[in-house]
C-alpha cells in the first residue's frame, strides 16, 4: 500500500518532465491522471466485491501487475489518448487493488473491534513512511535516468513486492457471523438508504479533490510563483512525513472520540491551512509549514472512514461498502486534477482552483457533522445476541 501510494504521491513530478518532452498541454497530463482517479474509484467496489469474497491476497496481486503494465505503458504512449489508458485506466485499475480497500478491509475483519482503530491508523502510518521515502528516491530516480527510466524502475519495483500480498488472506471476524447470512444485495440496499452513507460518499469528495489538486499541481503551482523544484520535493516529502504521524494520531483517536466530529474537523483544519497559505506571501518557510499542516491531516480521513462504515454497517462486505465510500473520494479525486488543469489553461492561473478546494472543505465538514453513527441492529443480530 505504500509503495502504491507513493508513485502516486509523486506523480506531480513527471508533469513538467512528461509534457515539455512531449509537447503536450498540462491538461494532457492531467487529464490522464483525473482518469486515473475516476478508474480506481469506479473499479473499487467491484475488487471489494472480490476481495469480500475471495480474500484480499488474490486482489492485491491483480493490483500490483495492472500498477506495473501501466507504468510501462506511459513510457511507449506517444500519444494523449495512450498516455490517458496507461496513467489512467491501468494505474487507475492497480490503485482499487492495492491501497486502502484491499488492505484495510483484510484489517478489519483480522483485527478485534476495540483494535480496529488502532490497526488501521498503523497500517496507514506505515503507508505514509512509504511516500515520503517516494519522494527523494523518484527525485533521484528522475534527475539520474530521466522520466522513462524512472517509471520503467518503478514498474520492476512493483513486481519485486508481489509476496506481499500472500499474508492478506482474510480470516472472518467472529463479530461478523451473524451477518454471514446476509446478501450482498440486501447490505447494498441497507447501506443505499442510510443517509450517513451518502454523507460519507458527498464528504469524502471533497477530501479527493483537496488531496489531487495539491499532489498533482503544487509543484508546478511553486514553479510559477518562481520556486525551484527542490522546494516542491521538500514540500511533498513533509507531506509525506507528517501524514505518518497524522495517520497514527488519527487512528488512535477514532477509538476514543466519534469519529463523525474528527472528519469534521479535518476537514475545517484543512480548509484553514489552505486559507492561510493562499492569502500570506508565500515563503519557504510559509509553504513548509502549510506542507506540515496538511500531511498531518492527508489520509487520516481515510482510516476514520474506513472505521465509520464498519462502525454502523459491520465488517462482513466492509470492503465493498467502503469502495462505493471511495468512489465519492475518487470523483473529487478527478474533479480536483482536472479542473486544476482547465482552470489554468483558461485563467493562467490556480487562484480559483484553490477556492473551490476551499469551499467544499467547509461542505464536508457540515455533511459529517449530523451523521447517524449508531450500529445498525438487523434481526439476525438481534436473534445471535439473545
Amino acid at each position: 500500500m505504500g509503495l502504491a501510494l507513493g508513485v502516486r504521491h509523486v506523480q506531480g513530478l513527471f508533469l513538467l518532465p512528461v509534457t515539455m518532452d512531449r509537447d503536450w498541454s498540462r491538461e494532457t497530463f492531467g487529464l490522464a491522471l483525473a482518469v486515473q482517479n475516476l478508474t480506481w474509484g469506479l473499479a473499487q467496489p467491484f475488487t471489494g466485491m472480490v476481495a469480500d469474497r475471495f480474500g484480499s491476497a488474490r486482489v492485491v496481486v491483480g493490483g500490483l501487475v495492472a500498477y506495473a503494465a501501466g507504468l510501462v505503458l506511459m513510457v511507449h504512449a506517444d500519444t494523449p489518448a495512450g498516455f490517458v489508458w496507461a496513467a489512467g485506466v491501468c494505474i487507475g485499475i492497480g490503485l482499487s487493488g492495492t491501497t486502502f480497500g484491499a488492505v484495510y478491509g483484510s484489517l478489519s475483519r483480522s483485527v478485534a473491534p476495540e483494535r480496529r482503530s488502532w490497526a488501521l491508523g498503523l497500517s496507514g502510518a506505515i503507508g505514509g513512511f512509504a511516500q515520503f521515502a517516494m519522494v527523494p528516491a523518484a527525485h533521484q530516480i528522475l534527475s539520474a535516468w530521466g522520466w522513462r527510466g524512472a517509471l520503467l524502475a518503478l514498474s520492476v519495483v512493483m513486481l519485486l513486492v508481489l509476496p506481499c500480498a500472500l499474508p492478506l488472506r482474510s480470516r472472518p471476524d467472529p463479530s461478523a457471523a451473524a451477518e454471514v447470512d446476509m446478501p450482498l444485495s440486501a447490505a447494498l440496499r441497507e447501506a443505499f438508504r442510510h443517509p450517513g452513507f451518502w454523507m460519507l460518499n458527498l464528504g469524502f469528495l471533497a477530501c479527493g479533490f483537496q488531496l489531487a489538486f495539491i499532489a498533482t499541481h503544487l509543484p508546478a503551482y511553486l514553479l510559477d510563483q518562481g520556486m525551484g523544484p527542490a522546494h516542491a520535493v521538500t514540500a511533498l516529502a513533509l507531506i509525506a512525513l507528517t501524514n505518518v504521524l497524522g495517520t497514527y494520531g488519527c487512528g488512535l483517536l477514532g477509538a476514543s472520540h466519534r469519529r463523525k466530529k474528527l472528519l469534521a474537523g479535518i476537514y475545517l483544519l484543512r480548509t484553514a491551512a489552505m486559507a492561510l497559505f493562499v492569502l500570506l506571501p508565500l515563503t519557504p518557510t510559509s509553504l513548509y509549514v502549510f506542507a506540515a499542516v496538511m500531511g498531518f491531516v492527508w489520509l487520516g480521513t481515510a482510516p476514520l472512514t474506513n472505521g465509520l462504515v464498519s462502525q454502523v454497517f459491520g465488517v462482513r462486505y466492509i470492503t465493498t461498502l467502503f469502495g462505493f465510500v471511495f468512489f465519492g473520494h475518487q470523483l473529487g479525486s478527478f474533479l480536483g486534477v482536472w479542473m486544476g488543469s482547465h482552470l489554468f489553461e483558461a485563467t493562467r492561473s490556480y487562484e480559483l482552483i484553490w477556492c473551490v478546494a476551499m469551499a467544499l472543505g467547509v461542505v464536508a465538514a457540515a455533511l459529517h457533522w449530523p451523521i447517524d453513527d449508531r450500529q445498525l441492529r438487523r434481526p439476525a443480530m438481534a436473534r445471535a445476541s439473545a
